[in-house]
């Protein structure tokens, strides 16, 4: 009997894991890991993002990221997104931010609709539901901003800045030391 309980549980998570679909790498055709090139070719062919061209692309004043910030407001104004970002480390598109307009969309639709497509979020609190997998973080925040994040390059970055912190820690313990 035990065993029979076994197989049938087991049966039943091997079913619920393969009626899920896996995490999107990205929201219709801009994805993670894309170069900046090919997600402006892919903005400029999507009237949905508002894309208006180079200037919407900026250098952010550390290291090696580029930001491109769409707006709908005046190019798309019919499209569900308001403001989106698009960060880039390493010529490597690493991080969609998308704003949804709340006076077309509501939260509760989306989270329902991501719930049933990808099941329930690994972490949820008030602020927001975190999808995740190997290679992507999707996050759902309030009030209504949909995130998809490379999780390896994220981690990366993290890594890095706590070896930073380390280091301005060391550095400010001997100074202290030396006084």
């Amino acid at each position: 009997m035990k065993k029979f309980i076994f197989l049938f549980f087991t049966f039943l998570c091997t079913s619920l894991a393969f009626s899920e679909e896996s995490l999107p790498s990205g929201y219709r055709n801009i994805k993670l890991g894309m170069t900046l090139d090919e997600v402006k070719d892919a903005l400029k062919k999507d009237f949905q993002f508002g894309y208006r061209g180079e200037r919407d692309v900026s250098l952010m004043p550390d290291q090696q990221k580029i930001l491109i910030e769409t707006d709908t407001s005046r190019t798309a104004p019919s499209s569900f997104l308001d403001k989106c970002w698009f960060q880039f480390y390493e010529d490597k598109l690493y991080i969609i931010t998308i704003n949804v307009k709340p006076t077309r969309m509501d939260h509760y639709s989306i989270f329902s609709t991501l719930s049933k497509k990808y099941g329930n979020p690994v972490n949820i609190n008030p602020q927001k539901s975190e999808w995740s997998n190997d290679s992507v973080i999707m996050t759902l925040e309030r009030p209504l901003t949909l995130k998809y994040t490379d999780k390896k390059v994220y981690e990366k970055l993290m890594e890095e800045s706590l070896v930073q912190n380390t280091a301005q820690e060391m550095s400010a313990k001997a100074f202290l030391e030396g006084l």
